[in-house]
């Protein structure tokens, strides 16, 4: 069943609404007349239920392990009985794409609970977390990972259906979760699995060589039209003879760094696909221009 992931900054309150979710989730479950609700459960995950303390986000190396230990618990517990409340900050915009396509791969539908709560409110909770040492984040890691949050978009796959909950909303839309992601017969919204979805082995020969060329390739595209049309708001770029495939660049021209960035991201995420080569292009096209519509 559906996997929920709660993201928003630090010291947000996303164990407490986390908290409020997982209650809700269970009286429906017990007052259901429907043995197909009636069957599921709910499992809650985050850094505390993994051991992982808070200082992990100070550095690369230990940030980079703790989202392997967060993924990993998702893919044991992601089953068609259980409503998993995946609590996190899921800040990175790649990694809810990743844990978008391990539930697509199960065919289960997914949501993103964004907890809305201001930074100058997280940034209040904090500092009386760590005055009565209670929790919080280090200042400093608490200011980076603020820096680097990328806020969910709704118009994104992978972040959709998107519910964001502010600070001081005492009637979260935890009924319209439900009803997104269970429905009202408990069988919830049909997902279907994709090649560019599911997760097995790249089996296809030279398919690393041919994700590294065919992302380098678009990129080239993109930029090379970027340097015969300077000072251009937005544009559209075909990388590929055919012209069946569009690249809908931003008002804001995207530079060099970013486009590399971005190939880097999605080369990472699609390592381990078993993709058919012939489609490399236009998923990476169509990567391209969800991110571009923020």
């Amino acid at each position: 069943m559906p996997l929920i992931l709660i993201s928003g900054y630090p010291s947000s309150g996303k164990t407490f609404r986390s908290t409020q979710l997982v209650d809700f989730f269970a009286r429906k479950i017990s007052q259901s007349p429907d043995p197909k609700v009636q069957r599921l459960k709910v499992h809650h995950i985050n850094d505390q239920t993994l051991g992982l303390a808070r200082d992990v986000y100070a550095s690369a190396r230990p940030e980079k392990d703790a989202r392997a230990a967060f993924t990993s618990a998702i893919k044991r517990h992601l089953t068609r009985d259980v409503l998993l409340v995946a609590d996190g900050m899921n800040y990175i915009k790649g990694f809810r794409y990743q844990l978008y396509c391990e539930a697509k791969a199960v065919q289960t539908p997914n949501c993103v609970v964004h907890v809305g709560t201001p930074v100058e409110k997280c940034r209040e909770l904090n500092d009386a977390a760590l005055e009565s040492q209670t929790g919080g984040y280090e200042v400093d890691v608490f200011e980076n990972l603020v820096f680097r949050y990328e806020e969910p978009n709704g118009m994104s796959r992978w972040d959709a259906p998107l519910f964001t909950v502010p600070f001081d909303d005492a009637h979260p839309p935890y009924d319209a979760i439900w009803d997104a992601l269970v429905g009202s017969d408990g069988k919830g919204k049909v997902v279907r699995a994709n090649a560019a979805t599911v997760l097995k082995p790249a089996a296809e020969k030279d398919y690393l060589y041919e994700l590294e060329k065919t992302t380098s390739e678009v990129v080239a595209a993109i930029t090379t039209w970027l340097q015969d049309h300077p000072g251009e708001a937005g544009g559209q770029v075909f990388p590929a003879e055919s012209r069946e495939l569009c690249v809908y660049l931003p008002a804001t021209a995207p530079s060099l760094p970013q486009l590399q960035r971005l190939r880097r991201q999605f080369t990472a995420l699609n390592r381990q696909h078993a993709l058919n080569k012939s489609r490399i292009r236009e998923l990476f096209v169509d990567y391209l221009n969800d991110t571009f519509q923020k």
